[in-house]
């Protein structure tokens, strides 16, 4: 049975782990939340590798809260550097594959096509500036690793732009959604299974990888498909707005391009309307 470690498992993505290990029973996953292991404590990090001694390390743990960190850059980059970097230390000592979580804040924004893996990086905020360095730390120190940059994650888990939009049609809100970014929306459900597929078929392309569903939408286009699936529609006032004031910068284009992965991998990647649409026929399906 192969034991995979997974750290920040309150978190979204990693309550989507735990949602579906029961259809990968070859594996054992042993969840830890910020409390159980502080990825920022190295000799906490040592005694659980060392206890576990785990095949594969999930790295969910991060700083994601991407208006905080401008102006908490130490403890951004504390996270989500110069922690990793005590991950992949650990994980090379105890020969465990580090599959890390990533990024499409990395860029810039300013192409005007999908961004591949060898495109020049250029962060515009503190949160993509620490995910990179984590980046760095990772490729310098230990050569098997994973590392996968994702975007505009959402799940039924947590706080997120898909559960927020859904409690404002509880509440017949008005909402003036912005259309001055485009990216594409990503359910955490896909990624957590096409990592446990990737760790129960052994998997040793290591490497950088860009991973979200297909195609892309503003935020507006995403908010509308949430409340047209959801049948809540005609709950709120959807108002598109061009301007949408934030403290961090962000990117006004950060699509991905999965070709280096589909290629790989041979995996299939739902449109992202497709997966939101299975999401929300399973969350309220009637039982």
């Amino acid at each position: 049975m192969k034991k995979v470690l997974v750290t920040g498992a309150s978190g979204q993505l990693g309550k989507c782990f735990q949602k579906i290990a029961s259809e990968y029973p070859e594996m054992e996953l042993r969840n830890f939340n910020s409390s159980e292991l502080d990825i920022t404590d190295q000799n906490r990090l040592q005694q659980i590798f060392s206890e576990e001694n785990p095949e594969y390390c999930i790295n969910c743990a991060a700083y994601t809260n991407v208006e905080k960190a401008e102006d908490d850059e130490e403890t951004a980059f504390k996270i989500n550097a110069e922690a990793v970097k005590n991950l992949a230390e650990v994980c090379k000592n105890t020969g465990t594959v580090l599959i890390h979580i990533s990024t499409d804040y990395v860029f810039d924004g300013k192409a005007t096509n999908a961004y591949r893996e060898t495109d020049v990086v250029n962060p515009i905020n503190v949160y993509g500036a620490s995910k990179l360095k984590g980046e760095e730390y990772i490729r310098q120190i230990l050569d098997q690793h994973f590392i996968f940059r994702t975007s505009w994650l959402y799940s039924e888990f947590g706080h997120n732009f898909f559960n927020t939009i859904l409690k404002k049609a509880e509440e017949g809100a008005t909402l003036n959604i912005t259309t001055s970014q485009t990216g594409t929306p990503t359910n955490a459900n896909d990624l957590a299974d096409f990592i446990l597929q990737l760790i129960r078929e052994e998997n040793s392309e290591f490497g950088l990888y860009h991973y979200s569903n297909l195609g892309e939408a503003t935020w507006y286009d995403f908010a509308k498909a949430i409340l047209e699936f959801s049948g809540k529609i005609d709950q709120v006032t959807l108002n598109k707005s061009g301007y949408y004031k934030t403290r961090a910068e962000r990117p006004t284009y950060s699509v991905l391009d999965k070709q280096k992965l589909q290629e790989t991998f041979k995996k299939l990647v739902l449109h992202w309307r497709d997966s939101l649409e299975d999401l929300i026929i399973n969350r309220f399906r009637k039982i």
